[in-house]
């Protein structure tokens, strides 16, 4: 759902904040060869991108915490040392993952929101929608007819008038679903494929 389609062109942006999934105060990189120290798997909050981060020495991080990346005025980390995909993660980043995108999508509601009201068909017979875990036919036609009334304002708006039930819920599984999904047919994190991704960037910049 939430990421680039194969083929597509982005310009090169990078990520400002990332959720902690895992780190090691004596880890070893597995993106930079010989690069050692306090190694953080982290989630970027934007672009959900799976990444390497090593921070500064004496630098403290908790499991699920937001941190800056951004170029100017890091605090805590050094560089951000690569892209992973989802099999080079840890079973504890695996596990922090289903918290730290449900946080993600719970605190960026009006850019999911905005997606559901903008998803088009992807052919004649499936609709982006659909990708979403918990919405088949008769629940895609639901939030159509509500959307073409009125579109939606927030989750509970959507809740209460398409009768989905927790919204966040179903966003996150399909984002987890798409990072798993990348790194099982091998494209890598460079190349997430999942059909929502392309509209998110395209129209949810926060």
């Amino acid at each position: 759902m939430i990421f680039l389609e194969r083929g597509t062109t982005q310009s090169r942006k990078y990520e400002e904040y990332a959720y902690v999934l895992d780190f090691s105060t004596r880890g070893r990189s597995k993106t930079v060869r010989g690069r050692e120290g306090i190694i953080v798997t982290a989630l970027g909050e934007e672009r959900l991108t799976l990444l390497e981060i090593l921070g500064l020495d004496e630098s403290e991080f908790e499991i699920g915490e937001k941190i800056y990346i951004g170029k100017e005025g890091r605090t805590k980390v050094q560089s951000v040392l690569g892209k992973l995909d989802f099999e080079q993660i840890s079973d504890s980043a695996q596990t922090e993952l289903n918290n730290v995108v449900s946080t993600i999508v719970k605190n960026n509601e009006s850019r999911f929101v905005n997606y559901i009201n903008n998803a088009q068909p992807l052919t004649p017979r499936k609709h982006s929608l659909e990708l979403i875990p918990g919405i088949g036919k008769t629940y895609l036609k639901l939030i159509i007819d509500e959307i073409n009334k009125k579109k939606f304002e927030n989750y509970d708006d959507l809740e209460s008038r398409a009768g989905v039930k927790d919204p966040v819920n179903h966003l996150s599984k399909r984002i987890i679903e798409e990072l798993a999904k990348a790194a099982a047919e091998g494209r890598g994190a460079a190349q997430l494929d999942g059909r929502m991704m392309k509209n998110v960037y395209k129209n949810f910049q926060i």
